[in-house]
């Protein structure tokens, strides 16, 4: 496992207060919500098991939400709604769930690590690390929260709207999930510019 913290140390090495790290989930979904974390843990703290929430098994995630937010500085979970993901598209209201989970950390970081290519939509000092769910540990933990948080959302929904089996894809397109769609049409939580292909 690469060391969390080498790029994260360099960037304080700039001169840099406080980072935090930024994630989303749920950007691909055709159901849900998106929603983003943002998260300030001690530097150097080194959580086991910590890792890249994709590489993580689904119970591994849910063994760290609770270590990560007990440990972190600050955290802040964030959604933006399938209305907000309809009228804005997904990478802008990625950006808006983004800047929910910002807004929420206190005390406030002087930068903002965001995974991906993209920061343009965020409004606080920020910059783009590429994988970055895989480099920096701040990101890392952003990424599990929100992703658990996501997953937990999604299991609500499923026992509102059992037909499409929610707690087995989450929202995702999988052929399960096409197969319920095509029987039963989409539901108020689905995302009806994803069901172009339909």
């Amino acid at each position: 496992m690469t060391d969390l913290w080498t790029l994260e140390n360099e960037i304080y090495g700039e001169g840099y207060a406080l980072l935090c790290g930024v994630d989303e989930a749920g950007r691909g979904p055709l159901a849900g919500p998106v929603y983003a974390a943002a998260v300030i843990l001690p530097r150097g703290l080194v959580i086991e098991g910590l890792d890249d929430s994709k590489k993580l098994t689904e119970k591994k995630r849910e063994a760290l939400f609770d270590p990560i937010r007990e440990q972190a500085i600050a955290y802040g979970i964030a959604f933006a709604t399938v209305e907000e993901i309809e009228e804005r598209n997904i990478l802008n209201a990625t950006f808006l769930a983004m800047n929910r989970a910002i807004e929420k950390l206190s005390p406030a970081p002087a930068l903002a690590l965001i995974d991906g290519n993209r920061n343009t939509g965020i409004l606080f000092p920020s910059r783009c690390v590429v994988k970055g769910d895989a480099k920096c540990a701040d990101i890392a933990a952003a990424s599990v929260l929100a992703k658990v948080s996501r997953d937990r959302y999604m299991l609500e929904m499923a026992a509102r709207y059992p037909e499409y089996r929610f707690e087995q894809h989450k929202g995702y397109g999988t052929k399960l999930h096409y197969d319920m769609l095509r029987q039963y049409g989409p539901s108020p939580i689905h995302r009806i510019s994803f069901l172009k292909k339909l």
